[in-house]
């Protein structure tokens, strides 16, 4: 009878000790993936930039005058739109940002040698000599074969100026305004679908309540017109971060007819907007805040669109991110109206980040841009005089671009965490896509700083044949660019992954944005 009690008691000992090794082990990371269950496409303008009239954005970034040493074609800096060019930009929003509500866009034609100046207020307080005006940015938008997204002045502008500015641009009439156009040596019109009604109207754009933007943007919106076969997509100016009421509003007040758009800015601060934090000095409890702070936007996104859908269930207003980004510190001994900060390693882990969960979200966001181009903010670009170097940033977006107005493969993701201190956030972050080729194609970041992590993904619905990848990661967190060494990090051949039938193992290595083209 004892050794049927001992050999009872030994199975509940096993038993109990096998639950608790259910309950405890790790997690594990993996990836499920119905290749033939693709969904909402992926529009390309959610791969969109953003150039403001700041800093050395614009002057010095992408225009240097007809007359610099610097190759140029007709003033524009020829290394940058060739760098851009490789990035296939879908669309670039211009002249901001809060300088848009305070540019008046006539004194940005005809003449540069005529053109008034102006002091730039937001912006370091600098003089604008607005030499890069209407006509040069839509110059730049046909170098790089990008649709222009302008933000016009509702701040301190009036309806009639925005009226007339759609008119000089769009309009293939007769016209005084197409005619001071042909004047300016523009015979034909331009092809501008995206206009902004504003910028960030709750604040630097007027400081308005949300019930009298919507008033105000429906009247804007209602001049803004459609000449010829150039529909206009009017984006309003949407609500700052969780500013929940400001989205319900217009919703609930703007008819859908004369608002296609409403954006949304939300900027990854690590630390506190008096003292947001260095760029590349930073220790690993910071490095975990931003991250943490960049996942915030996918549950901004997700309320937002309940918001939307209540007003909107087809779906017919994009929500659009056109500002969106890291934003610290400015580099030592910048002028700190210019918002010039380096860029690294850790940045590029935003930037993947936020474009998969903009992916994962393509039902309802039709547009994102990043802030900004060069030389500002999170740039794809720094140029010093004659030199360029590409940040790596630029390389994520160099990666990403497959999932351009590819169909969204949505794919259920299980992992472990990456814990630091009491806090935890999921290690692995990824979106898929498949493209008209019939090439799916799946971007995962490891945010993990410290751990390589092993993942399965079992690929479905498809017989697959090939695999190949390409990866972005470096020794250190804070690498990045030099005009010293400009190849610090930058993309290379990943191939630490095996094929098994339909199943992929991959030895994701510690913070790193790796992209794998299934065939």
């Amino acid at each position: 009878m004892k050794s049927v009690l001992k050999f009872i008691l030994i199975l509940s000992a096993l038993a109990l000790g096998f639950t608790f090794l259910f309950m405890f082990k790790a997690p594990e990371n993996r990836i499920i993936l119905n290749a033939d269950q693709t969904a909402d496409t992926i529009s390309r303008h959610i791969y969109g930039h953003f150039s403001e009239h700041l800093g050395h954005c614009i002057y010095g970034g992408i225009w240097v005058g007809e007359n610099s040493p610097i190759p140029n074609t007709r003033g524009i800096r020829n290394d940058v739109v060739a760098a851009l060019k490789r990035l296939n930009i879908p669309n670039l929003r211009w002249p901001g940002g809060c300088f848009a509500d305070e540019y008046h866009w006539m004194d940005g034609i005809g003449p540069r040698e005529q053109r008034p100046k102006m002091v730039n207020t937001h912006w370091g307080g600098v003089i604008e000599d607005n030499s890069f005006g209407t006509h040069e940015f839509l110059d730049l938008c046909e170098q790089l074969g990008t649709e222009p997204y302008i933000c016009g002045n509702v701040g301190s502008g009036t309806v009639e100026e925005m009226s007339k500015w759609v008119e000089y641009i769009t309009f293939d009439g007769e016209s005084p305004m197409a005619n001071l156009r042909r004047k300016n040596g523009r015979d034909k019109p331009w092809k501008v679908k995206f206009w902004g009604v504003g910028n960030e109207n709750w604040g630097c754009g007027g400081h308005m309540t949300a019930e009298f933007y919507s008033d105000q943007f429906r009247r804007y919106a209602t001049y803004c017109r459609n000449y010829g076969d150039n529909k206009l997509f009017r984006i309003a100016g949407g609500p700052s971060s969780r500013d929940y009421h400001w989205m319900r509003t217009l919703m609930e007040k703007v008819p859908y007819r004369i608002m296609q758009g409403v954006s949304l800015h939300y900027y990854t601060v690590p630390k506190t907007w008096g003292d947001k934090g260095s760029a590349t000095e930073f220790n690993e409890s910071e490095y975990f805040t931003t991250i943490q702070k960049t996942l915030f936007m996918d549950e901004l996104v997700t309320q937002h669109a309940k918001i939307m859908d209540q007003f909107d269930p087809k779906k017919q207003v994009g929500l659009v991110v056109d500002e969106w980004g890291t934003w610290y510190n400015v580099e030592p001994g910048t002028n700190p109206g210019f918002l010039y900060q380096q860029n690294t390693l850790r940045d590029a882990l935003v930037a993947a980040i936020n474009l998969n969960i903009f992916n994962n979200h393509c039902d309802r966001v039709k547009m994102a841009n990043i802030a900004q181009t060069v030389n500002v903010l999170q740039a794809m670009i720094l140029t010093k005089d004659e030199k360029m170097i590409l940040t790596p940033s630029f390389y994520v977006f160099e990666m990403y671009k497959v999932h351009h107005d590819a169909a969204l493969i949505p794919l259920n993701l299980s992992c472990e965490d990456y814990v630091v201190e009491d806090k935890k956030i999921p290690a692995l972050n990824a979106s898929a896509s498949k493209d008209k080729n019939g090439v799916t194609h799946i971007t995962i970041t490891n945010i993990n700083p410290n751990k390589q992590i092993d993942l399965t993904i079992d690929i479905r619905g498809m017989k697959v044949t090939s695999v190949n990848g390409k990866i972005l990661t470096a020794k250190e967190l804070n690498a990045h660019n030099t005009f010293e060494n400009p190849e610090a990090v930058k993309t290379q051949d990943f191939k630490d992954f095996k094929l098994s039938g339909n199943t992929l193992f991959v030895k994701m290595p510690a913070k790193s944005v790796v992209m794998l083209k299934v065939k």
